[in-house]
């Protein structure tokens, strides 16, 4: 009996030890992620005092130990401009993130936030429009045809004649990080062009060719006229093998923070992104991703994958 009680005790003790090591690990990953950003965000501003961060999905970061109790995270919050968010009210079918919506409506009073919804139909369109604007948040309702964000709809939702400043005079952006439905660059920024979203969302390169300043420039004039923000996705946590930086020997561990494959995107694979080498990638010198982001004259970036954190904690 004693032997079994004695088991029991250290069965407990490792399981709550193990719960804390995790614990403690997710903690450090959060704040890795944090000092990530900030420092993508630092380095982009020696440039353009007024470049705008993006993060997308990771609206917990926002918050001391990503919980809202603790109070807001102030140092992140002055690195970014706004939240980036998936499927808030819909994931094909109607299907609130509770938890998500009430941080979010927090953080609204003092950032944009941009939410891109997935409805299963065009059905569901108004509805997700309306959540959006109950809250306070400009959307990007997409379809399943349209769920890699290929297609530039017809109008803008809250179409409006104003010059976009920053991303709290937004009413409404295009979410067009695919240019597969485009036959050349040309086509995709004339087909931009004709359009009055306030922010566009788009890849800094056409296929393997990176668009320039002058073509960022054209970009930056809504068909009515006013002004509006041209932003840069950049996928920060997971490494793409279709992108310039990637080698030719490069596989799944080599190197060795080509951590994890990233289900449902075989071209994909989560890195380690505290690495020196990997945010050598993203930032810090002029190959980097973020140079070449401000060398193409574009107004901000939009990080892709910042909850990567949740996924890989330390080894």
């Amino acid at each position: 009996m004693k032997s079994l009680w004695r088991f029991s005790i250290l069965f407990i003790f490792l399981f709550f030890y193990a719960s804390c090591s995790k614990e403690k690990r997710a903690d450090i990953a959060a704040e890795k992620m944090c000092d990530f950003v900030s420092s993508i965000s630092s380095y982009a501003r020696q440039f353009d005092p007024d470049f705008i961060i993006i993060p997308q999905n990771g609206c917990e970061l926002a918050f001391n130990s990503q919980d809202p109790a603790d109070g807001m995270n102030g140092s992140y919050l002055d690195a970014i401009s706004a939240f980036g968010i998936e499927e808030l009210f819909y994931d094909g079918s109607l299907s609130v993130d509770q938890e998500r919506l009430s941080m979010l409506c927090e953080l609204r009073k003092l950032k944009q936030v941009m939410v891109a919804d997935y409805v299963s139909d065009n059905a569901g369109i108004p509805d997700v429009i309306q959540r959006n604007l109950n809250e306070g948040f400009i959307c990007f309702p997409r379809v399943s045809s349209n769920y890699d964000y290929t297609q530039i709809p017809d109008t803008a939702i809250h179409e409006n004649g104003a010059d976009i400043h920053t991303m709290q005079d937004a009413r409404n952006y295009l979410y067009l990080i695919s240019s597969k439905n485009f036959n050349s660059k040309r086509e995709m920024i004339d087909s931009i062009r004709e359009i009055n979203f306030d922010v566009i969302l788009i890849d800094l390169f056409f296929e393997n060719e990176a668009f320039t300043n002058t073509e960022i420039g054209q970009l930056k004039i809504k068909a009515n006229g006013g002004t509006r923000l041209v932003i840069s996705y950049i996928n920060v946590g997971a490494a793409e093998s279709y992108r310039y930086y990637w080698k030719d020997d490069w596989r799944l561990h080599n190197p060795n923070w080509l951590k994890k494959p990233y289900e449902g995107y075989e071209d994909e694979i989560w890195v380690k992104f505290w690495k020196p080498d990997w945010q050598d990638i993203i930032f810090g010198n002029e190959d980097s991703y973020i140079k070449r982001i401000i060398n193409a004259g574009f107004d901000g970036a939009y990080l892709d994958n910042v909850e990567v954190y949740y996924f890989l904690y330390f080894d």
